[in-house]
């Protein structure tokens, strides 16, 4: 048996490591492909790999029609939108990711997205404090948590909606439950976003929403940019000179939002929630092992796709 890493971001090198010592006491061979410049160089090596580990690297059905012999692939992290799961189910191919393992990276970052927002971008000018603000996060799956763990102690008031999760399971975490989504965008200061990319998310996140944030409220994505009607929100910021908004993933419309919005707009070079050696480590080692789960026991916990 053969795993293919393939990472245009590579792991750190102790992901690697640990990757290829799990593979290495199952009886497997490992392959690494890092810092490739195409599709067609991952189509190249993925075509005798019976398993395969990504980040954000796209598995498309064009991938999946070159790997003849895939079997499985696990997106290390959370979010599995970079991978075809209607072409893996009909290639037969089971995908899994690695919830929770990136968790805390992402929580911490936006902590330091905030304290980087209301201190004015560190401008020199007098900014605001955290302490006491209302923090709503939308969505409260791993990363939500963490984030409200972390908030709690700069002493944040911390609310949250999720129409996945029940009102008490947030209340049972010290956190406010929220009634609806839009009672965060109109009660808090800050909304943090930790919804997933899905048909029924995507574009969710636009004009209407964004009006009702209180006076000098921030919106801040640590999702996916797809959940964003950019067109929706820029209408809204160039109405509401109050608002602002920070990103983890740059919109489609970056240069317009930088030249319309200065001092008011922020997203970082390139997405950065995960990009920690501890997080590398976790979901590299989470992928490894539940391939080794899966080909060696039919272990699906994970799968993504039914």
């Amino acid at each position: 048996m053969k795993i293919l890493i393939a990472t245009q971001k590579p792991f750190a090198p102790e992901a690697v490591n640990g990757i290829k010592a799990i593979a290495d006491e199952a009886g497997y061979q490992t392959e690494v492909l890092e810092k490739y410049p195409d599709e067609a160089a991952l189509c190249a090596a993925v075509k005798d790999a019976d398993a395969l580990i990504v980040r954000s690297d796209k598995v498309t059905a064009t991938v999946l029609d070159a790997a003849p012999k895939l079997k499985i692939v696990v997106r290390a992290g959370a979010g599995y939108d970079n991978v075809d799961l209607s072409a893996a189910t009909s290639h037969s191919v089971v995908v899994m990711n690695t919830p929770g393992q990136n968790s805390n990276a992402v929580a911490e970052l936006v902590m330091g997205l905030l304290v980087y927002t209301v201190r004015g971008f560190f401008n020199g000018k007098t900014g605001t404090e955290l302490r006491g603000k209302k923090l709503g996060l939308l969505a409260f799956g791993n990363v939500g948590r963490n984030v409200a763990r972390i908030a709690k102690g700069f002493d944040m008031d911390v609310h949250a909606y999720d129409a996945y999760c029940p009102a008490d399971a947030i209340e049972k975490s010290g956190v406010k439950a929220a009634p609806s989504a839009d009672s965060l965008f109109e009660n808090c200061d800050i909304v943090s976003l930790h919804i997933p990319a899905t048909p029924e998310t995507k574009g969710s996140i636009g004009y209407d929403k964004v009006m009702k944030l209180p006076k000098n409220g921030i919106l801040l994505n640590t999702a996916r940019a797809e959940v964003i009607d950019e067109d929706g929100l820029i209408k809204a910021m160039t109405e509401r000179p109050d608002i602002r908004y920070i990103a983890d993933i740059a919109p489609a419309k970056a240069a317009e939002f930088a030249e319309k919005f200065p001092g008011r707009y922020f997203a970082t070079p390139k997405k950065m929630g995960a990009q920690t050696k501890e997080a590398n480590i976790n979901a590299g080692l989470a992928a490894a092992r539940q391939i080794v789960g899966y080909l060696k026991d039919g272990i699906t916990k994970f799968q993504v796709n039914k």
